[in-house]
């Protein structure tokens, strides 16, 4: 009976995908860019108007000063089964340079097997995916779920999601459920599906520094007058030395080190050393750390080592050419990425503390965005059996990934509302994030809908004995 309803499982989506991209077309024509706040509620709109047409009750609740968050709901007939909710996101990056892409970015485009549009992969085709597992489900199972549903869509994610966190603190009893199936999830070069059990957190600030009133002529003023871009850079300089350690007194004590068991599953996974001194033209000894910094130790240290990033500066002149000038004005974004347990408002606090002490009070400090660190029990039965349906989808069991080098709003889903969290997907190394030709395969796309599928149908199992 088990393998008749994989049957029809992998049947629905294959029935289904044209319409899935169909859906999937009209969700990438309207931008929904957040940096902009860019056409967010019609997205929400359509994404409510998908979800209805997937089975589901869905209602666009407000989000205080922020755009309306999508929450969908489907109950099963099975009053006591488990709940299972989605998370995701509308809302895209801005789709500039629009020079580099081939075609044009919020017009889906098909060409070698491939999808193409802004948020085709992050998180737009997630989320169509999602909506066909479910219906893949629903129909294997004879028209009901063996498991109630929620599912919610945000729409400030590509800005830090600063509205999500009161948001769910006034929801936390709306949105409790038993597992929560991550926004987005992909597979590797060789095409094996890979789980993410965390994300480092963050904290990003601009530093801002005024030493007059108005910029000066550098021959008249560079003897006597203060240079903010000179103050600015002194003040960077006291935040980290040339061998990559940060300077701030008790940043590394909160810092978790990675457990044995975090080891095993990077020593078990494909490096991606080689690729990426490749990718970034990098010399052998190019990394951080340099030559030593490889196999294992590598994997280490790009998702369990506190970072602190210069991310631009900005003062004087920028333009073509020489202007001789003394800056009034300077600028800088940096960010934090943070490991289990360290907390971005004490790295805010110890950061003005730090500056205060060193003699640079006058540098103003402004948060721009920040997540905590989060983390999922690799071992955690909703992980091992997400890993071990791919097997029934990919030929192959899926990696799992103890945490990663980027950051969103996890912890409040894992540590707020307590929840197991997994992340099957349908990207690909190739998809590009972010950059002009973001991307996705057709192959990628029904198998990584065929394996949530397949885990939802699984998962009621694993609360069969409560």
């Amino acid at each position: 009976m088990t393998t008749n309803k994989h049957e029809i499982i992998q049947a629905v989506v294959e029935r289904g995908f044209d319409a899935s991209m169909s859906d999937l077309a009209r969700l990438c024509a309207i931008p929904g860019v957040s940096a902009k706040g860019e056409s967010l509620e019609p997205c929400a709109e359509l994404v409510a108007e998908l979800m209805r047409a997937a089975g589901l009750e869905a209602d666009l609740l407000d989000v205080p000063d922020g755009p309306p968050a999508v929450f969908g709901t489907l109950r099963s007939s099975i009053e006591d089964a488990p709940t299972v909710l989605f998370y995701n996101h509308y809302d895209v990056q801005p789709a500039e340079p629009l020079h580099l892409w081939t075609s044009e970015p919020f017009t889906l485009t098909f060409r070698d097997g491939k999808a193409f549009a802004r948020g085709v992969g992050d998180d737009k085709g997630h989320i169509t995916s999602r909506l066909l597992s479910l219906i893949a489900v629903r129909q294997a199972c004879g028209g009901s779920l063996p498991f109630h549903v929620k599912f919610l869509a945000e729409g400030e994610e590509e800005v830090g999601s600063p509205h999500l966190g009161a948001f769910i603190e006034k929801n936390a009893d709306l949105l409790r459920a038993d597992a929560c199936i991550w926004e987005e999830g992909n597979v590797d070069d060789d095409g094996k599906p890979v789980l993410y059990c965390g994300m480092r957190g963050i904290a990003y600030f601009e530093l801002s520094c005024t030493t007059s009133t108005m910029d000066a002529h550098s021959g008249v003023g560079g003897s006597v007058l203060p240079n903010a871009a000179w103050r600015l850079v002194w003040a960077l300089g006291t935040l980290k030395n040339s061998s990559e350690q940060i300077l701030i007194p008790g940043h590394y004590a909160p810092a978790k080190l990675a457990s044995l068991r975090d080891l095993e599953l990077l020593d078990a996974l494909p490096g991606s050393e080689a690729f990426l001194r490749q990718q970034f033209g990098l010399a052998p000894d190019g990394a951080l750390g340099g030559a030593r910094t490889t196999g294992l130790e590598f994997k280490r240290r790009a998702v369990f080592e506190p970072t602190l990033t210069i991310c631009g500066l900005e003062s004087g002149w920028q333009g073509a050419g020489a202007k001789t000038v003394l800056p009034c004005k300077a600028t800088a974004k940096i960010d934090f990425r943070l490991v289990p347990d360290q907390d971005p408002d004490e790295v805010h606090k110890a950061l003005r503390a730090h500056l205060d002490s060193s003699g640079f009070s006058d540098i103003e400090i402004k948060c721009l965005s920040s997540q905590k660190p989060a983390r999922v029990d690799p071992d955690h039965p909703l992980v091992q059996l997400a890993a071990e349906t791919a097997e029934m989808v990919y030929g192959t069991r899926a990696d799992i990934v103890p945490i990663v080098g980027g950051s969103g709003p996890m912890w409040w889903f894992s540590g707020f509302l307590g929840m197991p969290i997994t992340s099957p997907g349908v990207e690909y190394p190739g998809t590009r994030q972010h950059a002009p030709d973001e991307n996705i395969r057709i192959s990628d796309y029904l198998l990584g809908t065929r394996h949530l599928a397949h885990l939802l149908l699984d998962l009621p199992r694993l609360y069969a004995a409560n």
